[in-house]
């Protein structure tokens, strides 16, 4: 199999110089049971390239369990991976298999490895070495064959330094690294994406493929892209939902797009009198979003430049001149919250911080 045919055949869309060379390292090394450790930004493509390194192995015949390591609360989490005995906690009605019992003889893929908590480093760290664990309230050791491609948009140098990670686990799963540059270090993908989102949505939607003007191209290839191909099949599929024209314009994108420069935009743009409630509906959610985010961000910019005032000179202030920078998170928190009617997974999106993280935050604040 060429690189070139492991790209089609595994989804892997892309013309730079960067995802061909990854896409040959990925090929080279499906066949082997070496761990893989994929580094890359939220968005761009991490999972995408783990279905591919095992659909591409001599494993594609038995399963990939994909684990998102900062979505499981840090209790639960061992039980999730290793599974349990019935009785051997509270809520433990029956006996239950792990994701390593069911990725026996395929691949486990961890994302979000860096959320992973120490101690439940430690047994991932034996069953690498050993390839057997026991379920939670056994006395049993299980056996598994099971091949290991870990995820991570931190880097785990900078988590170990901070005793955040283990060093020898570290060592064990890096023996092959893939970093995924952003979206914004390989524009020259932008097109193709693009071209593969439309033809997408009009085949699922039984719809004619709509096509982009000039003035479209131009903002989609300049804008950054923040959450890389995630952020730009969303801003495709929408605006293609949205729009009643057979050609997408700029208009139609900018409403969709996330950095500061485009809220300012959008701002003093027309609401097009021509569209359906529902598309109006929807673009007022989307210039919501975008404006609270920019209020959370212009508050906490605040707060941490009065803090360092307030330490870096001897001119005295009053405490509540100050916001503490914990009370500006428990509102960013309680907002969100209210925001998506309670949606815990869209208001950690919303805040740009995994469930696990926000889970804890609920728990430390005391918010029901």
């Amino acid at each position: 199999m060429t690189t070139q045919e492991f790209q089609n055949k595994f989804g892997i869309i892309g013309k730079s110089q960067e995802i061909r060379d990854l896409s040959d390292i990925a090929l080279q090394v499906a066949n082997s049971d070496i761990s893989v450790l994929i580094y890359g930004e939220s968005g761009t493509g991490k999972e995408v390239f783990a279905r591919a390194i095992h659909g591409a192995s001599k494993r594609s015949q038995k399963k990939l369990v994909s684990v998102n390591c900062g979505a499981i609360p840090e209790g639960i989490l061992e039980s999730e991976l290793f599974g349990h005995k019935k009785g051997s906690f509270t809520g433990a009605f029956e006996d239950r298999k792990g994701y390593f019992e069911i990725a026996d003889g395929g691949t486990l893929f961890l994302d979000e490895i860096a959320e992973m908590p120490l101690t439940t480093q430690v047994k991932l760290l034996r069953i690498l070495e050993t390839k057997e664990f026991m379920r939670i309230g056994s006395e049993t050791v299980t056996k598994v064959d099971v091949r290991i491609i870990a995820a991570s948009n931190k880097d785990l140098q900078d988590e170990v330094a901070a005793k955040r990670f283990r060093n020898d686990l570290y060592f064990r799963l890096k023996a092959v690294s893939l970093n995924i540059p952003p979206l914004r270090k390989r524009p020259s993908d932008i097109s193709a994406l693009v071209e593969h989102f439309l033809e997408n949505y009009a085949n699922d939607n039984n719809s004619v493929k709509p096509n982009i003007s000039k003035d479209a191209w131009d903002l989609l290839l300049d804008y950054k892209w923040p959450g890389n191909i995630r952020e730009l099949k969303n801003a495709v599929e929408t605006a293609a939902a949205l729009s009643r024209e057979s050609i997408l314009t700029e208009q139609d994108f900018l409403p969709l797009l996330s950095t500061r420069d485009a809220a300012e935009q959008i701002k003093n743009l027309p609401v097009h009198l021509n569209r359906s409630p529902e598309a109006l509906d929807r673009e007022m959610i989307y210039r919501a979003l975008i404006e609270i985010k920019k209020d959370l961000i212009e508050l906490k910019d605040i707060a941490i430049n009065n803090q360092s005032e307030l330490q870096s000179n001897g001119r005295s202030y009053r405490v509540d001149e100050v916001i503490p920078i914990d009370k500006l998170e428990k509102n960013a928190i309680e907002n969100a919250l209210d925001f998506t009617r309670g949606n815990k997974r869209k208001a950690a999106k919303l805040l740009n911080i995994s469930e696990r993280t926000l889970y804890r935050k609920l728990k430390e604040y005391e918010i029901q």
